[in-house]
């Protein structure tokens, strides 16, 4: 009985000391409601909480709570599920439906109500987006609770005049990964020394999603279901604050909001977003932390530029983005320069500055719903002042990239209307802001250094290309893109069929007809032919399929052909003769066999694991086509042999020579290395390639000149590249560019990868031509220097074999379609590149 009592007496007071340091002043509790402790069986930051466990917490407040509500809006790539907990008072609870109509009433222009006061405001406490960032996470299980069972006053009038939804993890796949890492490497007692691998992943650590994507650089450009999920939810609820909590260096503080300046020169997001919302909730965060003692900064990093982060991206939908960057315990406890910092220490910081969002957006209701308001209706004013009525688009010749594109347009609830094969966004829409987003480049701005991107036309980054008008013809809106494309379909032909190679889903289709044991051949040169329709004039790289070489029959083959067309919808002709009407015949030497792909990548530490991410990615999403993924600590013991494409993307290869002369003679066999980024600069350093870098001579005889100090990091960081698109001239005639039919094409830039153009005058595909700036901040000194002078993309002939080196990344972010097919061509095609001799 004693230990009895002494173990009650135990739990008890770790409960008030839990309270204590978290939410006492929020007393009294409703005993019916679960705190997080009593569901987990331990206290917030003793453990790292697994998403699982987190999801059924808010489960369970939902269903003991009359106040909460919880919703799956989707699920990650690994079956994880997405959900948000609605949570009002009861009354609000029980009539969300028609106060979500008052709600969006005022994101309506056409509308103007003005009850401001009487809706209750709409706040979105969103947290967890970097896996190994989980201190928010665990306030948002304390958040939860807090607004579950609180009855003290403050709270309930909270809930009255708000309705808030937690989206406790936006990156389950990751946080998993990590807390699975801290869990497993806790100590007992605890390991406060950095040194510790419970505070040092191992690649590619818990930050980035299943595919190694970066999710707070996704809002905008949605290629995961973590962002289309809550992209979609965003748009049904328009939240007035969205938060986006974040961790930083161990030896930092805590940062709020108002960020650096922003860089854009004339940003599109209202003047009032920036300057005096967040100074107002700036204010109340300083109040709230100095309060609990701790120490924060404000406007010297970050900044809002790029919209698509999730502190950026509702600034652009008339709400207003607030981010949180907390100093990392990294694990559980850990030694910093100011003392230890525990995990529950971060999360309270997390936990408080949530609590006073809520705070501030209920004592700032009616002034919120008046700049939601104002929002809107300047959108389609600001439109009226311009110029633009219109961006026009349009590719006849690839329609699913076209079909891309559009969905990215329709996803962000931007209108777009179809005449015949022509495709029109007016400016003249309550989206106008997401429009500017979508088309709009830049070449003056107020900064020189980025926390990320300096340029995201998104038409580029799909080479889709735009123009504007000042007259619309509209025709008819498309409301989805599921019926979007309309080809005709392939007949029956007992000789051969032919695919165009100019669509983005071709590789896609023809790595399906390889899987069903199709022989497929690719045309280098262009030709003219009767189909069983027209006559069908064919592109570089045209893929034909003889009937007479496949092991299947006729039908069987027919059969394939036909699954391949509808699944991809790609254009697919059949052909009873092989005598061209132009150019060469079926039967030429220049239509030749195209090999399998067995595909290989290097990853592990020293390796991009985001273009590591990517280049997977695509492959199993798009192209449905394996590759195999080496860790570099297994690079010794796997023999290359059954492999013929090699993929190397950014990193630091810290290769010995034995492994160099590995990659090498297996290249000179006939097989293709693709190297990526900081890879080709790696494989010309080390003269795995006879090709250069551009260099630039310096005057070892000049003075430097003497600058202040406290300018260096402006200085220094304006010469880095922190994205920019740039406009390259392409050999179209190049196996590596088959499929595209105009010479100039946008890139992205954002390394410091300069490639001399190759000495052989076939080996250099794509250069930067004389004036390639399309958007994006760079310096005078970097575009006379470096781009002029340097080329995007180059072979090298190895032995028998061949190593194509992208300067610039082809894949970036998953969104690059643009150049998708380049890196593709290389991987599919890698076969067909015969760098011709000039000796």
């Amino acid at each position: 009985m004693i230990k009895k009592l002494l173990l009650l007496v135990f739990l008890y007071g770790t409960t008030i000391s839990a309270q204590d340091y978290f939410y006492q002043k929020f007393q009294p509790f409703n005993s019916e409601i679960p705190s997080p402790k009593a569901f987990l069986g331990y206290g917030i930051g003793e453990h790292h909480t697994r998403h699982d466990l987190i999801v059924a917490y808010l489960e369970k407040l939902a269903e003991v709570s009359d106040r909460a509500s919880i919703a799956e809006y989707g699920r990650t790539h690994e079956g994880r599920k997405l959900v948000m907990l609605t949570i009002t008072a009861p009354e609000n609870q029980s009539n969300l439906d028609q106060l979500k109509e008052e709600h969006l009433a005022f994101t309506d222009p056409k509308k103007s109500v003005s009850n401001y006061g009487d809706v209750p405001i709409f706040i979105n406490l969103a947290y967890n987006v970097h896996g190994n960032e989980p201190s928010s996470s665990e306030a948002a299980l304390l958040t939860a609770y807090t607004f579950a069972a609180s009855e003290n006053p403050e709270i309930l009038n909270y809930l009255k005049n708000a309705v808030i939804f937690i989206d406790p993890t936006i990156n389950p796949d990751g946080r998993d990964r990590h807390t699975q890492w801290a869990n497993t490497y806790q100590g007992n007692p605890e390991v406060a020394d950095p040194q510790d691998v419970e505070h040092n992943e191992y690649w590619p650590m818990g930050r980035t999603n299943h595919y190694w994507f970066d999710l707070n650089r996704d809002w905008l450009l949605a290629i995961n279901p973590e962002s289309r999920g809550k992209l979609n939810w965003y748009h049904q609820w328009y939240p007035n604050v969205v938060t986006d909590f974040h961790e930083m260096g161990t030896q930092s503080t805590y940062f709020f909001e108002p960020m650096k300046t922003n860089a854009s020169y004339d940003p599109i997001m209202p003047k009032e977003n920036y300057e005096d919302l967040n100074t107002l909730f700036g204010n109340a965060f300083s109040k709230s932390l100095d309060s609990i003692g701790s120490l924060y900064f404000t406007k010297e990093v970050f900044d809002g530029t790029y919209p698509g982060y999730g502190s950026s991206y509702p600034d652009l939908q008339g709400g207003l983005g607030l981010l949180f960057e907390q100093a990392s315990s990294r694990g559980h406890r850990q030694t910093t320069a100011f003392g230890e910092i525990t995990f529950a220490f971060t999360i309270r910081n997390q936990y408080v500055s949530g609590i006073t969002t809520v705070k501030t957006a209920v004592n700032n209701k009616e002034y919120m719903r008046r700049y939601q308001q104002k929002f809107f209706k300047s959108a389609l004013t600001n439109a009226a002042k311009s110029k633009v009525k219109g961006y026009t688009f349009g590719d006849v010749h690839d329609k699913n990239r076209t079909k891309a594109f559009i969905d990215k347009l329709l996803l962000h609830k931007i209108d777009v209307y179809r005449s015949g094969d022509s495709f029109t966004v007016p400016t003249q829409q309550p989206q106008y802001r997401m429009v500017q987003t979508m088309f709009e480049t830049y070449e003056k701005y107020r900064d020189s250094v980025y926390y990320d991107a300096s340029a995201w036309s998104v038409a580029n980054f799909y080479n889709m290309k735009y123009k504007s008008v000042n007259t619309l013809n509209l025709g008819d809106k498309i409301t989805e893109t599921k019926n979007l494309i309309s080809i005709s379909p392939v007949q029956k032909s007992n000789y051969a069929y032919v695919m165009d190679w100019d669509d983005y889903n071709a590789p896609a289709a023809l790595v399906y007809l390889q899987k069903k044991g199709i022989v497929a051949s690719s045309a280098a040169k262009l030709f003219s032919i009767k189909t069983k329709n027209d006559t069908k004039k064919f592109n570089y790289g045209a893929v034909l399929v003889p009937v007479s070489l496949q092991k299947e029959d006729a039908a069987a083959v027919y059969k394939s052909i036909k699954e391949a067309q509808e699944k991809f919808e790609v254009p697919i002709y059949a052909v009873d003769s092989g005598l061209s009407l132009e150019g060469v015949d079926l039967g030429s030497g220049n239509i030749s066999p195209i090999k399998k792909t067995r595909a290989v990548m290097l990853i592990g530490d020293s390796v991009s694991s985001y273009e590591a991410g990517e280049v997977w990615h695509l492959l199993d999403t798009r192209v449905h086509m394996p590759i195999t993924k080496i860790p570099m600590r297994n690079f010794n013991k796997v023999s290359l042999d059954k492999y013929n494409t090699m993929v190397m993307v950014s990193g630091k290869y810290n290769l010995t020579g034995k492994q160099m002369s590995k990659i090498k003679d297996w290249t000179s066999k006939g097989n293709t290395l693709i190297t990526i980024g900081t890879a080709s600069k790696w494989a010309v350093e080390k003269k795995l390639v006879k090709e250069k870098l551009t260099k630039t001579e310096k005057d070892s005889t000049q003075i430097a000149v003497r600058k202040p100090y406290v300018d260096a990091r402006e200085n220094i960081g304006k010469e880095s590249l922190g994205g920019v698109i740039l406009n390259v001239d392409l050999d179209i005639t190049h196996p590596l560019a088959y499929g595209y039919r105009d010479s100039n094409i946008p890139v992205y830039k954002n390394n410091s990868v300069w490639l001399t153009p190759s000495k052989n005058s076939y080996a250099t595909i794509a250069k930067y031509t004389k004036n390639p700036h399309i958007d994006g901040f760079i310096t005078e000194k970097n575009m006379q220097e470096n781009i002029l002078n340097s080329a995007s993309l180059i072979v090298s002939k190895l032995g028998s074999g061949r190593v194509v080196l992208f300067a610039d990344n082809p894949n970036f972010r998953g969104s690059w379609y643009g150049t998708n097919r380049l890196f593709l061509n290389a991987l599919i095609l890698g076969d067909k590149i015969k760098i011709p001799s000039e000796d």
